[in-house]
């Protein structure tokens, strides 16, 4: 395929996966397939994405920042947690295949929401939350870990376990996210480097894409709240909990 065409094809997919990455998740589903229809291997069009991922998550960060929402310390201190999963799971990308991690996930999906349609109490989330609860901990090493091995659907299930195991609403869910997943991305990103798995081209191609989709994402994040955040999370863990187990 044309070059041209093959960077504006991953522009625009960019575009809509850094948008429902920072808003929810499941932009990987969009764009590991692009790459792979483009030629790249599994292995390649997994490390290219990070490329992506890595980039569409500094833009969100500063777009949170120019909005005024940052909490460095705590999203700091997430993020270490997830360093050694990140990079075993990492690790075990460039040896392993991923589908029954996939399938795996397809479940957790849907478990995901069918958590989110049982009416809520009157208890409130909170804007930040300063004690962190060994279940955390705990969850946290998991998802650097899957996280690091296959990325798809990480975003939803890190807003689930930083909605509901540490109570915080979901715009500054979101903003923890794109910070813990910038922080366990970059070591993950370099063993795919160094073992040849990133087409550049590709990657910065699909980068500017997200990047812009992950600015703007941040900012409705901000001006819209829980509810917007809420509905697109719905839809999106449906369609890919549908994809996932092989529905379509």
């Amino acid at each position: 395929m044309n070059e041209i065409y093959s960077t504006l094809i991953l522009f625009g997919v960019g575009l809509v996966a850094g948008f429902l990455n920072v808003t929810a998740g499941g932009g990987s589903t969009l764009t590991l397939p692009a790459l792979i229809f483009l030629g790249l291997d599994s292995a390649l069009a997994n490390g290219t994405n990070r490329v992506a991922i890595a980039i569409q998550n500094i833009s969100a960060i500063y777009s949170f920042k120019k909005e005024k929402y940052g909490q460095f310390k705590t999203s700091m201190k997430l993020s270490l947690l997830t360093l050694p999963g990140g990079i075993i799971g990492a690790v075990a990308a460039v040896k392993i295949g991923d589908e029954l991690f996939q399938t795996i996930l397809g479940i957790i999906m849907i478990g995901v929401i069918i958590t989110m349609l049982i009416p809520k109490s009157s208890q409130k989330f909170e804007a930040n939350h300063q004690n962190i609860k060994w279940t955390v901990y705990l969850s946290m090493f998991f998802i650097g870990f899957y996280g690091g091995f296959v990325q798809v659907g990480v975003g939803f299930i890190l807003m689930a376990a930083l909605h509901y195991l540490m109570q915080i609403n979901l715009v500054y869910v979101n903003m923890h996210k794109v910070f813990i997943i910038l922080i366990y991305t970059i070591p993950a990103l370099l063993i795919f480097i160094f073992t040849g798995n990133v087409n550049w081209q590709f990657g910065l191609s699909l980068a500017a894409g997200n990047a812009l989709g992950g600015w703007w994402a941040a900012k409705v994040s901000v001006k819209k709240g829980e509810n917007v955040i809420r509905y697109v999370l719905l839809v999106a863990i449906f369609i890919m909990s549908l994809k996932l187990l092989n529905v379509f």
